[in-house]
């Protein structure tokens, strides 16, 4: 636990959002009990009283009602996390290295997500670049965890996460390119899905890179949120390639095979609270009828130095191209992780053909993996979150990667497949109650699976939320 005395943060009170999720608010406002307008200022309201966490990159205030028209969630305020386009706001991508210009125009998932009916208040804050797995900085405040502000609220989407656990909205855009939905959604007790890769409208920048590792979504308090967020992209545009999910109510009564695997692939044990979390779990999927047995994944035992390269390969190429981001670029003001990935990179520039070719392999032991199975139930990080400044970029790299390859090694595998996967606030660490997230991954297209699996966890054992410690 944190030196820190502990310090719990929400803005759930007696308005016009009250304990609404996305859909419920969405639903009050179609029977006209709530304005968009009352809904976005209340929001606006929520977000200075929850000012410590140090989440919001830039507001819109007073509020603009810049959404969609009609869509499930009309007139939901909710945020952009600040490395996707928005058009007249900058995109800052959470480095000091330049200066970012507005953006001329949204970027595609923006209009996806515009064309849900939300209202964008403004943008969240994220780590530099999206690399790190805590959205820390050497010359900023951190974002803080709504449940303990003396403890990391998760990256890359961190801002996202801490915003819509304390109650500011009732779901946030996320993007993940190594776990960075899954993980704040694990840190600050919320569901976080990552979708199929190329099931919502594809990051521009990502699918251009031999391997397309980023996936677009939200988080939120509620599967049911996350299944409507999902429905509602589809309709505005489905990809053939893949099963159509449409909108998912709730279980099925189909008995899964689900496999479990405790330590990760590259040989890292979770720590007891995770793997009470998950053994636990596995228990309720039994109890519900399932079919749980133990499983393996034989990677590539060059995976975790692959992947890392590969992300070294990213910080190379901004660091090449960052005049294109903004104004007075300057690779050496990039801060000190995004620094010591590019700088292995360059000694290891040379071995990128090989890296991409076992990258992409990565299919063939996931697909082994998964024969004769539906899902596969791991822990989304090996330990619960820790105190803030742990994962700081100002630690020395050195120290700094160990830390992580001790902390994120199971999400990347769905990045590198491109399989979907969700993260569930299934427990709590018994010291201090903070959140531990279980992770369900499954075959490519398989949302609707993952997400009735999801229904009946939630409805076995209803996630708890920050106002109730």
């Amino acid at each position: 636990m944190s030196d820190e005395k502990r310090n719990t943060v929400h803005a759930f009170r007696d308005d016009s959002l009250g304990e609404y999720d996305a859909v419920g608010l969405a639903e009050a406002i179609r029977r006209r009990e709530v304005s968009p307008a009352e809904a976005a200022g209340d929001a606006v309201a929520r977000l200075r009283a929850v000012a410590e966490l140090n989440a919001v990159q830039i507001p819109l205030d007073p509020p603009e009602l810049r959404g969609g028209t009609g869509g499930v969630f009309a007139g939901v305020p909710t945020l952009i996390k600040d490395n996707t386009d928005y058009a007249g706001l900058p995109t800052g991508h959470g480095s000091a290295a330049f200066s970012p210009r507005p953006a001329r125009r949204h970027a595609p998932f923006v209009r996806q997500f515009l064309s849900t009916g939300v209202t964008v208040l403004g943008k969240t804050r994220l780590p530099e670049f999206g690399f790190s797995p805590a959205t820390e900085y050497e010359d900023a405040e951190p974002v803080r965890n709504p449940w303990h502000t003396g403890h990391s609220a998760g990256g890359s989407s961190g801002g996202a996460a801490a915003l819509v656990a304390a109650g500011a909205v009732p779901l946030a855009h996320a993007n993940d390119g190594g776990g960075s939905i899954r993980i704040p959604a694990a840190c600050c007790g919320l569901v976080g899905l990552k979708p199929t890769r190329g099931r919502v409208v594809g990051n521009d920048q990502s699918r251009r890179l031999p391997v397309d590792l980023v996936a677009d979504g939200v988080v939120t308090r509620t599967v049911r949120d996350s299944a409507a967020f999902l429905a509602a992209a589809e309709r505005y545009r489905r990809n053939p390639k893949l099963p159509p999910v449409g909108l998912v109510e709730g279980p099925s009564g189909r008995r899964l095979r689900v496999g479990f695997l405790l330590d990760s692939p590259n040989g890292v044990r979770c720590d007891d609270d995770t793997r009470a979390a998950v053994t636990d779990t596995a228990a309720v999927l039994r109890g519900l009828g399932h079919d749980v047995t133990p499983v393996g994944m034989d990677l590539d035992p060059r995976f975790t130095e692959d992947f890392l390269t590969y992300w070294g390969m990213l910080s190379f190429l901004l660091g090449a191209t960052g005049r294109t981001l903004g104004d007075g670029f300057d690779r050496h003001r990039m801060d000190g992780l995004s620094r010591g990935l590019r700088e292995e990179y360059v000694k290891r520039w040379r071995d990128t053909p090989g890296v991409v070719r076992r990258l992409r392999r990565t299919r063939e032991a996931y697909a082994a993996a998964f024969r004769g199975l539906d899902l596969v139930l791991t822990p989304v990080l090996a330990h619960t979150t820790p105190p803030i400044g742990r994962l700081s970029p100002a630690v020395p790299y050195p120290v700094l990667l160990e830390r992580i390859l001790a902390y994120v090694a199971y999400t990347p595998v769905d990045n590198v497949v491109g399989t979907p996967s969700i993260s569930l606030p299934s427990a709590r660490t018994t010291s201090d109650g903070l959140p531990v997230g279980v992770l369900l991954s499954g075959r490519p297209g398989a949302e609707r699976t993952l997400l009735e699996a999801a229904f009946a966890l939630e409805a076995e054992r209803p996630f708890r939320r920050v106002q109730d410690v």
